[in-house]
This record gives structure tokens, C-alpha cells and sequence, in this order.
């Protein structure tokens, strides 16, 4: 069941992932390909490097979630290497933003130590595999929300695309963790409240 859940969501993402690129702004193409000319010229990129910095630090405590999953021996195969794989997910996202930030000048967050964020996550209580699986999921609606919300706030109509785009892959690791806790479907408009 988890194998074709992931075989569909990653030939989803795959699908976004290339259809989505004709859609970006210039600036944002041009971020993401690695030049900077034409896409540090935007009068308020002070404003996108501050909500690409509050994305950027999700994405860390994101990884860390998962690092302290991931050790505490308390995920089973295949719930483990689906962890492992959205681990890398956040990974992508977080060297895509610290590209986009530095590419506009800007100082990427950094990511504090793996104690920071068990303290912040009382991961002490994480007692089984759902309480784990409970709270990456928590995370994972926080981070959609979160991407959802920063959406109108972008200068750069490029990086609302792309802040679209990661909120997509939160979604889909939320749909499986719902799914793997035997969760009901979501209400219509869940997303972005």
C-alpha cells in the first residue's frame, strides 16, 4: 500500500515539477538556474528574503523532525524509508530557498542543533510510531499552511509560484501520513485556514 502511495506521489511531483517551471517569473527562473541578472533588481527583495528566510527555517526544523524520528528507533520499515524520503524532500527545499536567498543578497537562517528542536518539539513524549507519525503530520498542515499563507505577500509573483510548488510536496507527504494513521479524509478547505 505505502509503495504505490509513494509511486503515485512521485510521479505527481515529477509531473509538477517540470510542468511548473514554464509558469515562473523570470526572476525566479533565473534564481533557481543559478544567475543573478535581472532577478536581484526587485525593489522589495528585502521583503521576499524575509518570508523566504521564516520558509526556510520550517524546512529546518522539518529535517530535524525527521532526523529525531529517524533515530529513535521507534519507525519500522516501510513507515522509515517514507520518513527518509520526505526528509530529503525538506532538504530539497531548504537548498533551493538558501539559493534563492543568497541569489538576492540576502543572509540565509541558520539551521540551529538537533536539541533545539527536540526541546521545541517535546520529543521526549514521542512514545510509538504514531505519536511520531502524529507529529510530522502536525508539521507537515503547519508548513502548507504556512507556504499557502506567504503566497500573496511575495513581490516576486515567481516566488509565489514556487512557494505554490512546496506547499504542493507538504500536502503530499500530509496525505500519506493521514493515510498511514487511518485518518479520515480531509474537510474541503482544510489547506490555508
Amino acid at each position: 500500500m505505502f509503495e504505490k502511495l509513494m509511486e503515485h506521489t512521485n510521479t505527481r511531483r515529477s509531473f509538477l515539477r517540470g510542468s511548473s517551471a514554464a509558469l515562473l517569473s523570470s526572476g525566479a527562473v533565473l534564481l533557481l538556474a543559478g544567475h543573478d541578472a535581472g532577478a536581484a533588481g526587485h525593489a522589495d527583495v528585502g521583503n521576499d528574503v524575509g518570508i523566504l528566510n521564516v520558509a526556510l527555517g520550517l524546512e529546518h526544523q522539518g529535517i530535524n523532525a525527521y532526523t529525531l524520528g529517524a533515530q529513535s528507533g521507534l519507525l519500522q520499515k516501510p513507515v522509515l524509508d517514507i520518513a527518509l524520503q520526505f526528509q530529503a524532500d525538506h532538504k530539497a527545499h531548504r537548498d533551493l530557498l538558501i539559493g534563492a536567498i543568497e541569489k538576492m543578497g540576502g543572509k540565509a537562517v541558520e539551521e540551529k542543533p538537533l536539541d533545539v528542536y527536540a526541546k521545541a518539539l517535546n520529543a521526549h513524549t514521542l512514545k510509538n510510531q504514531e505519536d511520531i507519525l502524529r507529529l510530522a503530520l502536525s508539521l507537515e498542515l503547519g508548513a502548507t499552511n504556512a507556504y499557502l499563507g506567504v503566497i500573496p505577500a511575495f513581490k516576486d509573483r515567481g516566488l509565489a509560484g514556487i512557494a505554490g510548488r512546496l506547499a504542493a510536496d507538504e500536502v503530499a507527504h500530509w496525505a500519506v501520513l493521514n493515510h498511514a494513521l487511518g485518518l479520515p479524509l480531509p474537510k474541503p478547505m482544510l489547506f490555508g485556514s
